[in-house]
């Protein structure tokens, strides 16, 4: 694991296309929640064997405490990780929590989200606090103790006054 903590703010995220959610996700709108964000590729074996499963447990074990987004961040066998094979991936794989596809701005560039977190590759975990701001990034496997660790300090502090909320953001309840 190369991890980095942080408190930079969190780059809007670039998604072309959305899955398991009913309208487009921003970080904007989820402001007030702690948000966490696995970067995967569907063909990282790391990804599969690790990364995708981590995120599954972390939506079991804190539920409506965290969002848990996906993001598909293809920057290598760009032919084979089209939107139809990730629908595909995330129905055999039961991934139920929402997932995007990082946008590209040139065909087999680095995505954009990727290169606004300055990810290194796949998988990434990125730990967003209440406030907006990246408090943990790491590339490779990060131990579950320390993410559900970090994801309850994250929890348990205070959530932001209703002033430092962008417009239209809902604090949880």
């Amino acid at each position: 694991m190369d991890s980095g903590s942080s408190s930079r703010p969190a780059p809007p995220l670039e998604v072309s296309t959305w899955f398991n959610t009913q309208e487009p996700l921003s970080l904007e709108d989820l402001r007030g929640q702690v948000v966490v964000i696995e970067a995967f590729q569907m063909l990282c074996p790391g990804c599969v064997s690790h990364g995708l499963p981590q995120a599954q447990r972390i939506v079991d074990t804190f539920g409506g405490d965290v969002t848990v987004l996906g993001l598909h961040t293809v920057f290598e066998h760009h032919d084979a990780m089209t939107p139809v094979s990730l629908a595909a991936f995330l129905y055999e794989y039961r991934i139920g929590f929402p997932v995007g596809v990082d946008a590209h701005d040139r065909p087999g560039g680095t995505p954009i989200t990727m290169a606004r977190y300055q990810l290194r590759g796949t998988p990434s975990l990125v730990l967003i606090d209440r406030a907006g701001s990246i408090r943990l990034d790491a590339f490779g496997h990060v131990d579950d103790l320390t993410v559900g660790a970090t994801i309850a300090r994250l929890i348990d502090e205070p959530v932001p006054a209703a002033s430092t909320l962008p417009t239209g953001s809902a604090q949880p309840a």
